[in-house]
């Protein structure tokens, strides 16, 4: 695995290896992988492995970053902050090898977010829409091109409206007021009630624990979108005067 061993060698499973996913990692790093081992590991074993999900994260980036058509040196900046700030100065710089390497290819968005859909849980699928949201906005803006981009994926992932609406909520604050609800997945006319049932839910739907099989690195990740969750409900309970 030459020198990528800690961003993609810990514990990659077998069904990203094959399929456009591993064709476009295998391009991009050379002779990470050989033939026998891409062909060989195309059947999924039906679990996500933490090298799996960060492969199919730095495919998914690449995406966004040519949503408009071209890539910046700002936004390769951008990446590397919030590469680092998730998984360390080593694994960013292992990461940004990397993902130079699928900048330079045509990626075909349909195929690999359908193979990415296909094998990926439910719950790590909406931990890789949370850190798309986070690159997208990491210069504090998510613009019209990134945000279609991202809104296509979840729809081949088959992420339910209201799941993606809860993620997109906590990026747009400054246009939506109603964000807050959105978070919790409920509308401005809930009851106190309510809003305690909604926030007790989705309290448990994005639990950094749901994805213990992914790694520290991920889990870590995942915990802000557990913040968000608790920063919307004492929004509400700000706003309402709920106890």
């Amino acid at each position: 695995m030459g020198n990528f061993a800690k961003w993609i060698g810990a514990g990659v499973g077998f069904w990203a290896l094959g399929g456009p996913v591993g064709a476009l990692i295998g391009f991009a790093v050379g002779s990470m992988f050989d033939g026998s081992a891409t062909t060989s590991r195309n059947v999924s074993t039906g679990n996500t492995a933490e090298g799996d999900f960060k492969m199919s994260l730095l495919v998914l980036v690449a995406c966004i970053m040519k949503a408009d058509g071209k890539v910046h040196k700002s936004e390769l900046a951008v990446v590397k902050k919030f590469l680092v700030a998730n998984f360390g100065e080593q694994g960013a710089l292992e990461a940004l090898q990397i993902l130079k390497g699928l900048l330079d290819q045509n990626i075909n968005e349909t195929e690999v977010a359908a193979q990415i859909g296909q094998h990926m849980n439910y719950s790590s699928k909406l931990e890789l829409l949370h850190l798309l949201f986070n690159i997208a906005y990491a210069d504090g803006e998510v613009v019209a091109s990134e945000l279609a981009t991202i809104q296509r994926i979840s729809s081949i992932f088959r992420i339910d409206r209201l799941d993606f609406e809860s993620i997109k909520a906590p990026y747009m604050k400054t246009v939506d007021r109603d964000w807050a609800y959105k978070s919790l997945e409920i509308e401005p006319s809930a009851t106190n009630d309510e809003i305690k049932k909604a926030y007790r839910r989705m309290a448990k739907k994005y639990h950094p624990d749901l994805v213990n099989e992914l790694g520290d690195d991920v889990k870590k990740s995942a915990t802000e979108k557990f913040r968000s969750v608790n920063e919307a409900y004492e929004e509400l309970k700000k706003q309402r005067g709920i106890a």
